[in-house]
């Protein structure tokens, strides 16, 4: 069987019409149409056909919607008339766009991922400016493929293809050779890549691998047994991260973080120890000591450390043996004055008392 069964596409053929192709190289044109479909799996599911006529105007002779099956397409396509006038290929093109490549004209939705595809058969140039309706079609994932036969304009064909253009642009001597053209474009659409054609099973990345794909996974996650799915890889096992301390693994990823009394360094990845002193870290009232990872709670001078090691309080400077005043201690605060009895007064060391 020569069709080819691997590549289901949204197919259309825009074939020149003008008054420059003569009657009996028209006739080869539609041979060459009904050989290319020959080559292909067509059916509503498989590869859909569409065929416009051009000239100065346009004719969509069918739509994508209307033929399933080869002897109908090719039937129809025996009976196309040329226009026989100008050559409006850039009108041709914003056609396709605007009337085939629809859904209501039986383009299939863009979730189906089956590519759009264009083949302009011409022996001219181009009447019309189709440099920037070629761009368009391309930008809206069409794929263009240009003919040119005899007289037909290169520099025309290259502007309108698809990269890359060696595979894009095909140039015969005579309409009475197109014919041989058949073979490459079966060639074209039925080299295998399962994975643009969406039909494989894998669950994250397909990779083409001749005639055949295999399954690989995102950063961060790893093949299963099963060779189609893929689990999250544990970031954190040991020898996966760079963490000087702890590892969170991170939706197939991982962050660092330091375990208590440690802080994260600029690096995201190492830790150093943070001063259990530091504001917020410890309970002391008055002073933290820091002592070896760990601290203890002091006080100003003039307090005295409460029985919870952790709050002070202030200290009785006149308590007995706290000053050295003679006669009398006055308390100020921390601080303490002396003072001497009634008929009484301070020497001038502050501290004794005179008659």
């Amino acid at each position: 069987d020569s069709a080819c069964k691997n590549r289901p596409l949204d197919l259309v053929f825009i074939i020149d019409s003008s008054r420059s192709v003569r009657p009996e190289e028209f006739e080869k044109v539609k041979i060459f149409l009904s050989k290319m479909i020959d080559t292909l799996d067509v059916g509503e599911r498989t590869t859909r056909v569409a065929v416009m006529n051009y000239a100065s105007t346009v004719k969509v002779e069918f739509p994508l919607r209307t033929y399933f099956d080869k002897a109908s397409m090719k039937e129809a396509i025996s009976h196309i008339e040329p226009l026989s006038a100008g050559t409006m290929t850039g009108l041709a093109i914003q056609t396709a766009m605007d009337e085939v490549f629809t859904e209501e004209m039986g383009t299939r939705p863009a979730t189906f991922n089956i590519p759009k595809v264009v083949i302009v058969v011409t022996d001219g140039r181009p009447q019309d400016q189709v440099q920037d309706v070629a761009a368009s079609a391309r930008t809206a994932g069409i794929e263009i493929y240009a003919v040119g036969v005899d007289r037909a304009d290169m520099q025309s064909l290259r502007v309108m293809a698809s990269e890359p253009l060696d595979e894009h642009v095909f140039y015969v001597e005579t309409y009475g050779v197109i014919e041989k053209l058949t073979s490459k474009f079966r060639e074209t659409f039925c080299a295998v890549n399962v994975c643009a054609l969406g039909t494989h099973d894998c669950e994250q990345v397909c990779v083409s691998n001749g005639g055949s794909y295999l399954c690989d996974c995102y950063e961060g996650y790893t093949l299963n047994p099963d060779k189609r799915t893929c689990s999250v890889v544990d970031m954190c096992a040991p020898g996966r991260h760079e963490c000087d301390q702890l590892c969170v693994s991170n939706n197939g990823s991982y962050v660092c973080e330091c375990y208590e009394g440690y802080t994260l360094n600029s690096d995201q990845k190492t830790c150093s120890a943070m001063g259990t002193c530091a504001p917020g870290r410890h309970d002391c009232a008055q002073v933290c000591l820091s002592n070896d990872g760990s601290y203890s709670c002091d006080c100003f001078e003039g307090y005295t450390l409460n029985p919870d090691k952790k709050t002070c309080s202030a200290i009785d400077m006149c308590a007995p043996g706290r000053h050295d005043c003679e006669q009398v201690c006055v308390r100020d605060d921390l601080f303490y004055t002396c003072d001497c009895y009634q008929g009484y007064t301070l020497n001038p060391d502050k501290k004794t008392c005179s008659r």
